[in-house]
């Protein structure tokens, strides 16, 4: 199994944020080939960072490979286009990890 981890700061607009990415970035996500398995959880606790984590996305793919081909995928691309459209909710870009 592969994964893709977005971990997401409290944003400054935290409306805003919720609205695009819960309509329109998520929606998006879904689509990508080979999606085996996606999840968005609050944070309501963290320990041991200075940062203030608020969002945890995971996207799961039977493997690396699949991962690999979702992002070069057309609907990999409109979510990687999309994330510009969250920036303005954000102060810093989310951190992004690929597990395997």
């Amino acid at each position: 199994m592969a994964k893709l981890i977005v971990i997401y700061e409290k944003p400054k607009d935290v409306e805003g944020f919720e609205k695009h990415y819960f309509g329109v970035h998520m929606p998006l996500a879904k689509k990508f080939p080979k999606l085996t398995g996606a999840s968005a959880l609050r944070v309501v606790s963290a320990q041991n960072t200075d940062r203030e984590p608020y969002l945890v996305v995971e996207a799961e793919f039977e493997s690396a490979d699949d991962l690999r081909a979702a992002l070069a995928s057309a609907e990999g691309q409109a979510v990687t286009e999309d994330v510009a459209n969250l920036i303005p909710y954000l102060h810093r870009p989310p951190v992004i990890l690929i597990t395997e």
